[in-house]
């Protein structure tokens, strides 16, 4: 008997040739829609301001599922999504970190809230489009994730928070293609969103703009957020700022100062209400705190280990030591010092392609 798959679909290419491709392999395919918050809600236009979520992308859906035969359901975990991604998302930049959201939502919802739906509709896996690779590693004895093959379009990175019970009810159709391949593919399967534009940096803000975005969800919760003062690394109060949410670690522009060598942010003291900037060199870093780490290649190290670890989507993993702690953590040190290592980042260990584990950083 075929096994049954429930691909979790968003509109986009990616995921729409990721359940064509299980099919084909022979699995028993069936697709879902995650809705998760309403564009109008957010700054944007309900039915088409959005390539996932919106009503166009679900209507999109329901047409290719039905000329391919496939069941399709959408699922409605706004109410989730709000309490686990989008409050946290927020007051994080309130706390003066910067969030991770896409992580919250895969260890919290694709793999929590979506999961459970595939064991209550009798699933045996789970599938998403994400450009990684799970594999059962019989040496290890554990399930473990890998980098997909196409370095431009991996991500690993966000998939450090996945339990070993969802590792091993999860498929990664996509892991071993790149992306022209998908697009090959898709055109191939005369799919009408083949050409899709790439989805958003961060899916649930609707013009990119997170600051208009956490500056209008604060007023509809009736919080304020204030002005306050720029600071340098002596405490002098060089200027102002329009509210610490607005500003990250190693931000230059948008700062307003007027200064013979370049400004960065170095700190963001959120009790308060203080920007702290220096120079470019006061932003690097040899030395952090990771917390709330999952392993996933390793079964809870007790010792130090080398590792490559990333603490950026977009960073090029550096080398260094990582030393387990108690309570899920663990010290970093980095052979070359760091720019800009941010709190509330992830920072995701690696040995090659493999995903050793990861947390969030602390300090």
């Amino acid at each position: 008997m075929a096994k049954r798959v429930l691909v979790a679909v968003s509109g986009g290419v990616d995921s729409s040739v990721a359940m064509l491709l299980l099919r084909d392999a022979g699995y028993e395919v069936a697709a879902a829609h995650m809705k998760l918050w309403d564009y109008a809600e957010v700054g944007g236009d309900s039915y088409q301001d959005g390539r996932c979520c919106s009503l166009e992308a679900i209507n999109d859906l329901r047409l290719i599922c039905e000329r391919l035969s496939i069941p399709f359901y959408v699922l409605n975990f706004s109410k989730q999504f709000r309490e686990i991604v989008i409050e946290n998302f927020v007051s994080e930049y309130r706390a003066g970190r910067t969030p991770n959201p896409c992580v919250l939502c895969n260890t919290h919802l694709k793999w929590s809230a979506f999961l459970q739906k595939a064991r209550e509709t009798d699933c045996d896996f789970i599938a998403t489009g994400h450009y990684a690779i799970v594999e059962n590693d019989l040496n290890r004895n554990r399930y473990c994730v890998r980098k997909g093959v196409d370095d431009t379009r991996d991500q690993s990175y966000a998939l450090w928070g996945l339990t070993q019970e969802a590792l091993s009810r999860t498929l990664f159709p996509l892991g071993k293609y790149h992306k022209t391949e998908i697009r090959a593919l898709a055109r191939r399967y005369n799919l009408k969103n083949a050409e899709k534009p790439e989805s958003r940096e961060i899916c649930f803000v609707a013009d990119d703009n997170y600051h208009r975005f956490i500056k209008e969800w604060e007023e509809k919760q009736g919080r304020k957020i204030e002005p306050g003062n720029i600071v340098d690394e002596n405490g002098a109060n060089i200027g102002r700022h329009s509210g610490t949410p607005f500003y990250t670690i190693g931000q230059r522009k948008g700062l307003g100062i007027s200064n013979p060598t370049p400004l960065y942010v170095h700190r963001i003291d959120a009790k308060n209400n203080d920007v702290v900037v220096g120079g470019q060199g006061g932003l690097f870093r040899s030395n952090m705190i990771v917390k709330d780490i999952n392993w996933v290649a390793l079964d809870n190290p007790q010792k130090s280990f080398p590792a490559e670890i990333k603490i950026r989507y977009l960073h090029k993993p550096s080398p260094g030591t990582v030393t387990p702690g108690e309570n899920s953590t663990a010290e970093v040190k980095f052979d070359i010092p760091q720019r800009a290592i941010t709190p509330g980042q992830s920072a995701v260990f690696y040995n090659g392609d493999l995903v050793l584990g990861g947390g969030f950083i602390e300090s």
